[in-house]
């Protein structure tokens, strides 16, 4: 029975999962095992977090989402890992941080990654704003993500709410955009402060484990610790046996974007680097070292960091509030 409904989805969004390739120079990757078209009509709420719905995975398939970036370096890192393993993820960017790195923004469609979008400024209290302020968190990172990615056909009507605070008016207003709205099955805390790599990863598979191994997974592509927790978090699902998901939306996409000037990359130079460090392997995990950040100098990107790590702090608060308020993080509709 649920083979005959997830053909029927397949269909009515449009297309039937493709098999992707083999990994060129990696026969041994993880990959990416299927594409699966997301269209707004069949898919207008996602995850079982918060909505009665996801998307139709099979057991032991998961899909992979990032929120908040593109934050360099820490977003190239992730970028890198997913590359080694020819794993595609879906990002949600803020505008205001793909104003500040359109490079990154380019070089993550490039790479073959869906791009959706996570409102203009990241404003916790998205859901009980006013319409006309919802409207230009929404329209306005829209707007800004496409010109950072130079074709507004390279963005996909995906839209995850920040901090996942849904409210009826926001849902009825993205709804009336024709967008899908995107919250997860799964999370890995990995906004927490002082969370390790190891933990991020113990996290995400051990609530995989227990719940129905499969689903949205939701991590943060701004974190230093979720860019070294990537690399394990891949090996892990390969050695349990689990595949990957690429959601794309429908209709035409271009087949890759113009790379920005070398002058215009170079001139936003000096942003702080991580310096890696030799791991510890414990058992079938690896333990990272925290990374070291170094600051060449106080420009833009810097900033970035900065107001990323307080951005990691707000949110741990404000969910938690949330949570001791309703009696659990999120509430499902």
């Amino acid at each position: 029975m649920r083979r005959v409904w997830f053909v029927a989805c397949c269909l009515v969004g449009g297309a039937l999962p493709a098999l992707a390739a083999p990994c060129p120079g990696n026969p041994n990757a993880l990959g990416t095992s299927r594409t699966l078209t997301v269209d707004t009509k069949s898919f207008p709420r996602i995850g079982t977090m918060q909505y009665r719905n996801t998307l139709p995975l099979n057991d032991h398939e998961v899909v992979i989402t990032f929120d908040d970036g593109p934050l360099p370096p820490y977003t190239d890192r992730v970028l890198d890992a997913l590359a080694k393993e020819c794993v595609k993820a879906t990002y949600f960017l803020v505008g205001t941080m793909a104003r500040a790195n359109p490079d990154a923004v380019r070089r993550i469609y490039n790479a073959g990654h869906t791009i959706g979008t996570h409102s203009l400024r990241h404003p916790f209290s998205l859901g009980d704003l006013g319409l006309a302020r919802i409207a230009n968190e929404v329209d306005g990172g829209i707007a800004v993500v496409r010109k950072a990615a130079g074709d507004p056909r390279a963005v996909a009507p995906f839209f995850r709410i920040p901090g996942l605070a849904r409210s009826n008016q926001a849902e009825s207003y993205l709804a009336s955009q024709k967008l899908s709205v995107w919250s997860a099955d799964e999370v890995a805390d990995d906004w927490h402060y002082g969370i390790t790599p190891t933990q991020i990863v113990r996290k995400i598979m051990s609530r995989l484990e227990s719940k129905n191994r499969r689903g949205v997974l939701l991590l943060h592509d701004i974190k230093a610790a979720t860019a070294m927790a990537v690399p394990l978090l891949l090996k892990e699902l390969k050695a349990r046996g689990y595949k990957v998901v690429h959601a794309v939306p429908p209709g035409p996409r271009p087949e890759s974007l113009p790379d920005l000037p070398p002058t215009m990359v170079a001139a936003k130079q000096g942003w702080p680097r991580v310096v890696a460090q030799k791991a510890e392997t414990t058992g079938s995990l690896t333990r990272m070292p925290r990374p070291i950040r170094v600051a060449t100098r106080s420009d833009s990107r810097a900033r970035d960091v900065r107001l990323a790590a307080a951005l990691d702090k707000k949110k741990s608060k404000v969910q938690s509030a949330s949570a001791f308020k309703t009696g659990g993080l999120f509430s499902a509709r």
